[in-house]
């Protein structure tokens, strides 16, 4: 089930995810004892895990029951500003109880790529004791290109079908990438696209409002299985859309 809600601006955006975050990890925890969510890096997701660190909802969220992964990760040392793992904690983990143990780094890039690509699908593997990870919400972001988590027009990594992560790189970029891959991404029990910005309107017509069946970007192979998808707009990006109201 794929739902789509428009919001005036970037702002009330991020205000309604940061709610349904919360509303999820309350649920999770109802329902299995546990909230496992998966992060988008990007400046689009950093105002919502600014408002989570806030109150009223940092008191209203389960913190000691949360368990915080990475879409994806740049391999750079630990605490480059340009790492996602970077903002996130500058914006929320840094300012909450979250206990140590239940945040999961994609790191030890200094040891290889694909080393450090392996150990988090071991990671994956140790929490999960299942064959496939199933998250309980996965956020993610989107690019002008058409991409989400590392996963890059033209990557290999798109066409992964067996490992739970693989190895992006862009080519004018000096350092690699470990991004989770398209069937884990797609085994989540719930996904949530946000996206703001005129400069994202054209992509997200591609992909909302396809013009054929085709696939032609990174960001439509995510189609849950058995999850549910929901994508928060704000009015520039839906600038294109036909037919799209705003909440």
């Amino acid at each position: 089930m794929k739902t789509m809600t428009i919001y005036p601006d970037a702002e009330l955006l991020s205000q309604a995810a940061a709610v349904f975050f919360a509303e999820r990890a309350r649920l999770a925890l109802a329902d299995h004892g546990r909230f496992s969510v998966l992060l988008a890096g990007g400046s689009t997701p950093r105002r919502t895990y600014e408002l989570l660190a806030q109150k009223p909802l940092a008191e209203q969220i389960p913190w000691h029951a949360c368990h915080f992964f990475w879409g994806d990760e740049r391999c750079l040392p630990d605490g480059d500003e340009r790492r996602n793992e970077t903002m996130v904690r500058s914006a929320l983990l840094d300012h909450v109880p979250v206990p140590p143990a239940h945040i999961h780094s994609i790191t030890r890039c200094e040891q290889g790529v694909e080393h450090a690509a392996a150990l988090y699908a071991a990671e994956l593997q140790r929490f999960f004791d299942t064959q496939q990870p199933r998250f309980d919400l996965i956020v993610l972001g989107l690019g002008e290109d058409g991409h989400t988590a590392s996963l890059l027009p033209a990557s290999a990594a798109l066409h992964e079908d067996v490992r739970w992560t693989a190895v992006a790189r862009r080519p004018e970029e000096g350092f690699s990438r470990v991004t989770l891959t398209i069937p884990i991404l797609n085994q989540g029990a719930c996904t949530l696209f946000l996206v703001s910005g005129q400069s994202k309107a054209e992509m997200v017509r591609t992909i909302l409002q396809p013009r054929t069946g085709e696939i032609t970007v990174p960001a439509q192979l995510i189609r849950p299985r058995e999850g549910e998808l929901f994508w928060f707009l704000d009015q520039g990006a839906a600038g294109l859309l036909k037919d799209a109201q705003t909440a």
